[in-house]
This record gives structure tokens, C-alpha cells and sequence, in this order.
């Protein structure tokens, strides 16, 4: 699959002389449209509900843009929680699926009338004192253990993740909280992450459906909701192709119709809770080419950083790069493509093929629009970018302006900084 940017340089020029680089830039119409295939693959089933992670971008205008598709809000903390309820996002549209949760983050997501995805066991007891009851409705996180494959090819680990309870953990929960009053259910599970297949999400349905139809035979409880949480991925290499959403829910209906139809609860919702696939290929970060280094390796140095993408320097990720302007040209020079951080790993590339790199070249770096700005970070005394939109019709909107030395200093309130900075300017 061929990447190419949504945006054109003559565009990026234009946005740079008002907005300076680095700046991500987000894609409207792309949204638009990958929110409306979504919500088109699961329409077979009437209760279906996206839950968008937040964590993944967490920008309320974004997340505007996906309410008008009827997508909820998928939130991890207290400040998720208080982002969504601030938006007008209310109480059974938000899920709270965190883990080592404090007993604050509890109470205000059950005053705010969020469903309470319960990580662990233990957090039944904890909740119970937390907030004197147990909700009406309430979902169980599950972790089956061992690997997790498709075919031959494992695709993660979720013996070695410390979210959810075990099988014989599970079933027990689910008879604690019928006796403590919950009459409504659901379940959730996360097995794999960023799976660049078709099959993921029916197996996983497969394994949750089992699992719906024994506790409903051995407890007595019938799910009302089975939330596949996240895991459908992008593809972030050029070699690699999409998934293909419509035949993902496809696969997911010929597991619900084989399986819960005959075993009495066809009419349990399906919920998904999709970050990246909402928002990765949608989002780039923009950023000017400011020294080029001749040592022992031919090095592009940048206005960006790992504070403002963090995934290569911290996974080793790979993010396609475009040089603006040269999408035609060979792919003849080799490249380590870095940011000014003390730290070796801050490397957006490292030994990429790219064409010849100029000095004041705009780069574009692809699918950043999950997990991008939201994992930013402030080391060396760094400051996160602006954050821009791209609307359908060609203009373009700040959606969170950079920061400055005045946000960073804003905490440190023993000190007269902010006051010297003023002085300076």
C-alpha cells in the first residue's frame, strides 16, 4: 500500500507561516469517513456502541467529530473522565476501564453514571466500600492467560499482561456481584494489540460468546454487552495492507448469529473500544529539517523530538516518512532521521531510504494520529506542539495551541521564573 500524505507542501507552507513547525495536523474528511465505515460494519446489531479510546487522542474537538456517529468515550483515569463529561459526554456512553484504580476515580466515575469495567477480583470488594453498593451495571474484565494466535503466527501475550481476571476468577465474579444487587452485565477483553488482520476481533468474539453463553448456563447471568475492546490495528509499513472493517463485523455477526442466537441472548450489544483504528492513519506530525550531520552516519536533525512522537524511540516503531515535494523522487540516500534530545534513541528513523534531504525540507511523519501527541512528555525541557485540523473544505482550525515556557513553568510556584520570563520578553 502506497502512503501518501493528505495534505500537499504548498499546503504545509501556507499552515506553517501561521502555525510554526513541529505541529500535528489531523484529517477531517478521513475521520469522517472511517467513522461512518465503522459504524456501517456493526449495524447489524441494534445495540452496537464505539466507545473511542481517549487515550489515544485525547482532543475534544476530535472527539466531537466521532460523537456525531454516535461513538461514546472509552476513559482510563480521572482526567479522561472529566474531559468526557465535560463535552457533554453522559453517564452510559463513557466506559471506565482502568486498572489499580483509586477509590476517588471510582466514585466520580459512578456519580457521573459511567459503566465501571472492573480490571480485578479484588476491586469488587474495593468498589463495594468505595462507594457503599455495587452499580446495576457492571462489566468484568477477562483475561484468558496463555498466548494468543491466529493460525501459526502468535499475536500477543496475554499471560504476561496485568489486565483482567482469570477464567475460574471471572465466574466467581459475576455470582459475588449478582448477590450484591448488579442486574445488568457485560464483559470485555483486550488480547492483542495493533492486529493487522481480518480474523482478530471474530476469534475474540468466538472466545467471548463461549464464555457469554456458559455464564448465562452455570451462573445464571446474561450478558448484556460484549465489548471487544481495541486491537484492530493500522498498517503502519507501506508493505502491509489495511483491515478491512466491513469484513471484520461481518465475521463478528457469523460468530454472534452461530453462537448467541441459539443460546437465547441475541439481543446483547456489541461494544468496541477503538483508538488507533479511529485516528492513527488520520494524524501526521509536521516537522522542518534543520541540520543534516556527516559522521559515521548520514543524520537529519529536526525541529520534532520524542516528546512529540515517542513511539520509535520507546518501541522501536516504524513511522513512514514523506519528504514533502520529493514523493517522485529515488529512494537513494540512507538516513538516520533524529530529533535534539540527550538521548540516543531519539531517532524517528533510523537507516531509512529516503530521497536526498535538504535543509529546510518538510517531513512528513505518518499514522501519528493515536498514541502520538497523548504520549508526549516534557524531558530536556521541552514543549508539545500545536495541534491543528484539517476541515473538509481546505481550511484549517488550531485545536490546541503549542505550549509555551509559561505552561511548564506553571507549577514550580515557589520560584518568580514566570515573572523573570515576563521581565526578558
Amino acid at each position: 500500500m502506497e502512503k501518501r500524505p493528505f495534505v500537499t507542501r504548498e499546503q504545509l507552507e501556507e499552515i506553517a507561516k501561521t502555525y510554526p513547525t513541529p505541529f500535528y495536523l489531523y484529517d477531517e474528511k478521513g475521520i469522517r469517513e472511517n467513522a461512518k465505515a465503522l459504524k456501517e460494519a456493526f449495524a447489524w446489531n441494534p445495540g452496537y456502541k464505539e466507545y473511542f479510546a481517549v487515550k489515544a487522542t485525547p482532543n475534544p474537538f476530535l472527539i466531537n467529530i466521532l460523537r456525531e456517529y454516535g461513538c461514546g468515550c472509552d476513559c482510563s483515569s480521572m482526567t479522561e473522565l472529566m474531559l468526557s463529561h465535560a463535552i457533554g459526554v453522559e453517564g452510559a456512553d463513557i466506559m471506565f476501564s482502568s486498572n489499580d484504580t483509586p477509590a476517588a476515580e471510582f466514585a466520580y466515575a459512578n456519580e457521573i453514571g459511567a459503566i465501571i469495567n472492573l480490571d480485578d477480583y479484588t476491586h469488587i470488594a474495593f468498589l463495594e466500600k468505595t462507594l457503599g453498593e455495587i452499580p446495576k451495571t457492571i462489566s468484568c474484565r477477562y483475561n484468558p492467560g496463555g498466548v494468543f494466535q491466529i493460525s501459526n503466527d502468535i499475536m500477543d501475550n496475554p499471560g504476561d499482561a496485568k489486565y483482567g481476571m482469570t477464567t475460574e476468577q471471572l465466574f466467581e465474579a459475576y455470582r459475588v456481584l449478582k448477590e450484591k444487587g448488579a442486574e445488568h452485565f457485560g464483559i470485555h477483553a483486550f488480547l492483542a494489540s495493533n492486529t493487522v488482520t481480518n480474523e482478530y476481533y471474530p476469534m475474540l468474539a468466538k472466545i467471548l460468546f463461549e464464555i457469554a453463553v456458559r455464564l448465562k448456563e452455570e451462573v445464571g447471568v446474561s450478558l448484556e454487552f460484549i465489548n471487544l475492546s481495541g486491537g484492530i490495528g493500522i498498517p503502519y509499513r507501506p508493505d502491509q495492507e489495511p483491515n478491512d472493517i466491513r469484513l471484520i463485523g461481518e465475521g463478528v455477526r457469523k460468530a454472534f448469529e452461530e453462537i448467541m442466537v441459539p443460546a437465547g441472548l441475541g439481543n446483547a450489544a456489541i461494544y468496541t473500544e477503538l483508538g488507533r483504528f479511529m485516528m492513527g492513519p488520520y494524524g501526521v506530525l509536521v516537522t522542518r529539517v534543520l541540520h543534516e550531520k556527516h559522521t559515521h552516519k548520514e543524520y537529519i536533525g529536526c525541529d520534532a523530538c520524542a516528546v512529540n512522537l515517542m513511539r520509535p524511540a520507546m518501541y522501536g516503531a516504524y513511522h513512514h516518512i514523506t519528504v514533502m515535494g520529493k514523493e517522485e523522487e529515488p529512494l537513494d540516500h540512507v538516513y538516520d532521521v533524529t530529533g535534539s534530545l540527550c538521548e540516543n534513541n531519539d531517532k524517528f528513523a533510523v537507516d531509512r531510504q529516503l530521497p536526498h534531504v535538504d535543509i529546510g525540507d518538510l517531513l512528513v511523519i505518518h499514522d501519528a494520529g493515536a498514541h502520538g501527541y497523548a504520549m508526549g512528555y516534557n524531558y530536556n525541557g521541552k514543549l508539545k506542539s500545536a495541534e491543528l485540523l484539517l476541515r473538509e473544505d481546505g481550511s484549517v482550525q488550531l485545536i490546541r495551541r503549542k505550549e509555551t515556557p509559561e505552561d511548564y513553568f506553571a507549577t514550580f510556584d515557589c520560584f518568580d521564573i514566570l515573572k523573570d520570563l515576563v521581565q526578558r520578553r
